[in-house]
Order: structure tokens, then C-alpha cells, then sequence
């Protein structure tokens, strides 16, 4: 078998869950805040960056993050760019921890319009795609966000996952598409109706070989997207925390069968630079292990 082929068979079969490490852009000085580290200890863009790829390279290479229990990881693009040990970092994470890895390719969110948050243009998409393939990437991630129950904000920003969805999956690449729904949104309940319709009216229009994933908020409802972890089309359906705290994720997700975490703040709650080793294993292994419980409803 192939890597891709060991990493998808991992995915589809394996228990465990996926980390996100992608903050990029505005939400870098905050990880890196939460993490201990103000900005007055790093200068312009790229010693934030160099100083995040610290903090990335210091969860991974951890003893209790492997792939007992966690599937994949996100990863932002200047992650995938730079190298662990010696090896890039999408290559380290299979061949050392067996983590299957993704990148994150959207380029942020457009201003919102008819109640949702598009993703802003992503010029020189094919060519990330291209170079993602040759660092091992195995699959991609791209967030938009609904703010409102609003039908026509809602059918647009489904069609723009799927349209870019077919896109990454025509470069071997299986996409995880997320369509947020931001967890203060006034008509929570009815946003997730209105996509839920959506996002099966794109899975049935897939062809046959055209395998997604889909990472979506916490529903309202218990099991709420069971007819989407059951489509033949999705790997897998992964939650985002959307701003809980990591035990109120975890209660909420423990209560959503076949669906696994993608958490990235929960992750990382409560680590901090100025932990020893020990004590930063010892808080991300109960962090891990949590999360995993949640993911095995």
C-alpha cells in the first residue's frame, strides 16, 4: 500500500482524533499569548512565526501526542514549510508519530454579507496544493463561518466548500471542509438545519470517488449530522470547539455519536512556555486523553 493509502485507511478506521495547530495571521499573537510568550518577546511576522513553530514543534514531538490516539493534524502553511527534527513537518508527523497530515489553505474570511463569511480569494491555490503534495500532505482544511439563519448566505457558502472542495480533491488531496457555525449565532438551531440540507444536496452530487470530510460546530441536537457521518462520500466528521471551553466541548461532543474533535484552542488549554517538560507532557497527555474519550462515543 501507498502512504496515502495507510493514511486513509487510517482516518476511516482508526479511533482517535485530529489536532488543529493552524492559528495563522490574527490569531497567532493570541495562541502565543495564551502559550506565555507577549509580544513584547518577538519582533515583526517572522519571529512571531518562528516562535509559534516552537510551540507547534514542542506539542508534537511530546510523548503523549502520537498516533494512539490522534489521527491527523492541521497545520498552517508555514508549519508545513518549516522542518522537525530535521525532517518537514508533514513528513515528520507520519513517519515518527504516525499523525496523518493536513494543511490549512484558506486565506481568511471575507466581511460578512447575507448573514455568512465567505472565504476570501486563494490565488496560487493550485500551486499550495501542488507543493503540499510533495511535503506529504495528505488533506486540506478551509473554514467560512455562519453568523445568521439566513438561506441564501448559507446555500452560497456551501457552494463555495464544494466548488474548492473538487478543486483539492482533483490533486489527490482529500479536503475538510468547514462551514462554522459561530456558536453566538442568535438562530443557532435553524443555521444548522438550513445546512445540514445544504451540505447532503452537495454530498449527493459528489461522484463516487470524490471523498471529503467535513468539520462542523457542535450541533443543538444530539447526533444532528449522523445522516452526513453516514454519507458514502465523507471519511469522517470532525467537531470544532468554537470557543468552548475544553470540558464543555468535551460534554458536548461526548453526546454526538461517530463524530470525532478537531480541536485547537481545547487542545491547548492550560499549556504554557514556562512549563518544565514534564509538567507540559503531563497537561497535554490529560488534555489528549480527554479529548480522545470524547471522540469514542
Amino acid at each position: 500500500m501507498s502512504t496515502f493509502d495507510d493514511q486513509l485507511e487510517k482516518i476511516q478506521t482508526a479511533p482517535g482524533f485530529i489536532a488543529a495547530l493552524d492559528q495563522s495571521g490574527g490569531s497567532t499573537p493570541r495562541a502565543l499569548a495564551s502559550y506565555g510568550i507577549g509580544e513584547d518577546e518577538w519582533s515583526g511576522e517572522e519571529e512571531m512565526f518562528d516562535a509559534v513553530h516552537a510551540m507547534r514543534t514542542r506539542i508534537v514531538t511530546m510523548p503523549a501526542f502520537g498516533g494512539d490516539r490522534i489521527l491527523g493534524a492541521i497545520l498552517f502553511e508555514g508549519t508545513m514549510d518549516r522542518d522537525i527534527e530535521g525532517l518537514p513537518t508533514g513528513t515528520y508527523l507520519w513517519a515518527t508519530k504516525q499523525v496523518v497530515p493536513f494543511l490549512k489553505v484558506d486565506k481568511g474570511l471575507a466581511p460578512v454579507e447575507d448573514g455568512v463569511q465567505l472565504m476570501k480569494p486563494m490565488p496560487g491555490l493550485d500551486a499550495t496544493l501542488e507543493r503540499a503534495r510533495a511535503l506529504g500532505i495528505f488533506g486540506t482544511k478551509m473554514r467560512s463561518v455562519v453568523k445568521e439563519a439566513d438561506a441564501t448566505g448559507i446555500r452560497v457558502i456551501v457552494d463555495q466548500q464544494f466548488e474548492v472542495g473538487k478543486q483539492i480533491v482533483g490533486h489527490g488531496l482529500v479536503p475538510i471542509l468547514e462551514p462554522e457555525v459561530d456558536i453566538h449565532c442568535p438562530d443557532k438551531a435553524e443555521a444548522e438545519q438550513l445546512l445540514l440540507e445544504g451540505l447532503m444536496a452537495g454530498l449527493d452530487a459528489l461522484a463516487d470517488d470524490q471523498k471529503v470530510m467535513l468539520k462542523l460546530t457542535l450541533p443543538n441536537v444530539d447526533g444532528f449530522y449522523t445522516p452526513c457521518i453516514e454519507h458514502p462520500n465523507v471519511l469522517k466528521v470532525v467537531a470544532l470547539s468554537g470557543g468552548y471551553s475544553r470540558d464543555e466541548a468535551n460534554a458536548r461532543l461526548s453526546r454526538q455519536p461517530g463524530m470525532v474533535a478537531s480541536f485547537s484552542r481545547a487542545l491547548v488549554e492550560g499549556l504554557s512556555a514556562q512549563q518544565s517538560d514534564e509538567e507540559f507532557n503531563a497537561g497535554l497527555d490529560r488534555a489528549i486523553e480527554s479529548i480522545f474519550q470524547a471522540s469514542m462515543t
